[in-house]
């Protein structure tokens, strides 16, 4: 809901370029567990998310020349194109494409088995630093929430599905939560010891300017029941510990790539295996027709880039997938060798 605030804007948009970028550096060996330091932003998240995210929105509007910029909400054929949302620029003069500088975001997927009361519905909390007019952000949301006293701060919540609260801790940076006493993350989020591994997860990561972290050790019994068909599949499933994606912006294009920790070397070569017999399978059968009429010309096309352009590889217990993505692989035009980054 547009409307409430920038949160829900800047954290679907978030989580939507999070679901398709990953690691980068991709020519490269995987890296150790000292690649950098977790920015600033991220330090200030819960420690025990099961997932956390963090994108340099400045660092994405190198490709606001792009087509993908587009995809990525980064033109004006995105979110301005909305009437909603440009009534909310109009009335609090916040741009997200514009505006927004860095975001981190900390999730607690209902979903997940081993999170505070298991099996609710979402949580999450994002940091933004960028420039923020709190006078007029904070009576845009007074026209449909209220404003809660707390502490030396105030806490704004605005109804909606999900229901948003906020609060702003300068001019140049802001906190958004939502889900089940979402106002709660809001008075306790701050720099705290983080679990060993999920450092270790994002020290991998850290250096690049987009990148996501998840554990995938406690997911429910309920997920694993989709492999029960085929127990050694489970059983591999099973051996994923966690999750590292994160993202490169290059010329025209996203360099992405996923890392998969398993739990031993013997794992990562069985998953890497597996992984290269699916690719090929699927190249196989892109190539009956029976399969191509079962799809449009550009999903066809899509499917057919990743399987021929997806490379699979594996080190110690860690197995990555790397892709680019371009503009061509989404259908869109390129933008052409005269174009130029300002």
């Amino acid at each position: 809901m547009k409307r409430t605030l920038i949160g829900l804007a800047v954290v679907v948009g978030a989580l939507a370029f999070g679901a398709g970028v990953y690691l980068y550096r991709l020519n490269r060996p995987l890296p150790s567990a000292n690649t950098g330091y977790a920015p600033e932003l991220v330090s200030q998240l819960p420690p025990d998310a099961p997932a956390i995210a963090y994108v340099n929105v400045a660092a994405l509007r190198e490709l606001r020349n792009s087509p993908l910029a587009a995809v990525l909400g980064l033109s004006s054929s995105g979110p301005e194109a909305d009437r909603e949302y440009a009534e909310f620029v109009r009335e609090t003069g916040f741009d997200y494409t514009r505006d927004l500088d860095k975001l981190a975001l900390a999730a607690w997927p209902g979903s997940f088995e081993g999170v505070a009361g298991g099996q609710e519905e979402n949580r999450a909390l994002a940091i933004a630093s960028g420039r923020f007019d709190q006078k007029k952000i904070g009576a845009y949301a007074l026209r449909t929430g209220r404003a809660v006293p707390h502490s030396s701060q105030a806490i704004y919540e605005v109804p909606g599905n999900p229901t948003v609260w906020f609060v702003f801790q300068s001019t140049e940076s802001m906190a958004l939560a939502s889900g089940k006493n979402g106002e709660e993350l809001l008075a306790t989020h701050g720099a705290r010891a983080r679990d060993a591994a999920m450092d270790t997860r994002i020290a991998r990561v850290a250096g690049a300017p987009i990148f996501a972290v998840a554990r995938t050790n406690d997911l429910p019994e309920s997920f694993y029941k989709n492999f029960s068909n085929s127990p050694q599949l489970e059983q591999l499933v099973r051996s994923i510990r966690g999750l590292s994606l994160a993202g490169q912006p290059d010329k025209d294009a996203i360099k992405v790539a996923l890392d998969a920790e398993c739990d031993s070397k013997s794992s990562a070569l069985q998953l890497a295996t597996l992984l290269d017999i699916l690719r090929m399978s699927s190249s196989i059968a892109l190539s009956d027709p029976k399969t191509r009429r079962q799809m449009t010309r550009p999903q066809a096309a899509l499917v057919e880039a990743l399987v021929r352009r997806v490379k699979v590889t594996h080190q110690d217990q860690w197995v990555r997938l790397t892709l680019d993505v371009t503009p061509e692989m989404l259908g869109l035009p390129s933008a052409g060798p005269t174009a130029q980054v300002p």
